[in-house]
């Protein structure tokens, strides 16, 4: 019962994740800092490269959705658990945006003239991919 309701949960924290600031950036502190979600990002990714856009509209949006409705399908029989190693690859791409998204933190921090700061969403984010990771592995021991 609490495996279920902790992966329904993911349902509503998923979508706040994605509105969340995950970055605050800027051209050096004085100027203030832009805060950047999924959301903005992928806007801003879509004028500029719609194929890596796709890529990470997948990896950041779909794959963790479409991960915890099979897990919850799973869960209330819907769905039969041999579809279970299929949804635990789907957790590991979304895992992927994660490292993307601290690539970038690190590769922008050694400029001397960006500031870059990590938000509350980057920890959120990560903290709903691993929390989907626990739940579909707690669900394959049962």
């Amino acid at each position: 019962m609490i495996l279920r309701l902790a992966n329904l949960a993911l349902l509503i924290l998923f979508p706040i994740a994605w509105f969340a600031p995950l970055l605050r950036a800027g051209l050096l502190p004085i100027f203030g800092l832009s805060e950047i979600s999924i959301i903005s990002g992928l806007q801003s990714l879509w004028n500029s490269d719609p194929v890596l856009a796709l890529l990470v509209t997948f990896l950041a949006i779909f794959a963790p959705i479409l991960k915890v409705v099979g897990i919850a399908l799973i869960q209330f029989g819907y769905l039969r658990r041999k579809t279970l190693p299929v949804l635990e690859v789907l957790g590991k791409l979304a895992m992927a945006d994660v490292f993307l998204i601290a690539l970038y933190v690190v590769i922008v921090k050694g400029a001397g003239y960006v500031t870059v700061e990590t938000g509350w969403g980057l920890y959120l984010f990560t903290g709903c991919i691993l929390a989907s990771i626990a739940i579909s592995h707690l669900t394959r021991r049962r």
